[in-house]
């Protein structure tokens, strides 16, 4: 993904920050195309109204998204 940053419609821009990809397991054409959906979804505003607020969250879910992240394997991969 060669540009990281999307202007919205509303005057909002959607940036990929660099790296956010990297554990990604898959082609380049299924990477663009789940970019391409997130764009949409974002443009749509579906993305927005479809969020859950994380202080409509309990402490466990919280906690259970960060345990998540921290057991992500970060290790970069090429993709094929």
């Amino acid at each position: 993904m060669s540009d990281n940053r999307v202007k919205l419609p509303n005057g909002m821009e959607l940036v990929f920050a660099p790296g956010c990809f990297d554990t990604f397991e898959g082609t380049q054409e299924e990477l663009d195309d789940l970019v391409k959906e997130i764009t949409e979804s974002f443009i749509s505003g579906e993305a927005l109204t479809e969020a859950t607020s994380i202080e409509d969250m309990s402490d466990e879910e919280i906690a259970e998204i960060l345990g998540q992240m921290d057991d992500d394997d970060t290790s970069v991969r090429t993709l094929q």
